[in-house]
């Protein structure tokens, strides 16, 4: 029950700190996008 209930625990850290990644990368490549429009104009 243990065992389960960290494999749990670390499955939830692991999705968490996903997101926030994706959530960067998001931002980034937003930003990049809006370089590239500017040097286009």
């Amino acid at each position: 029950m243990k065992r389960i209930f960290v494999l749990l625990l670390i499955a939830t850290i692991l999705c968490i700190s996903g997101c926030e990644t994706f959530r960067g990368l998001g931002k980034d490549v937003e930003k990049a996008g809006s370089w590239v429009q500017e040097k286009a104009k």
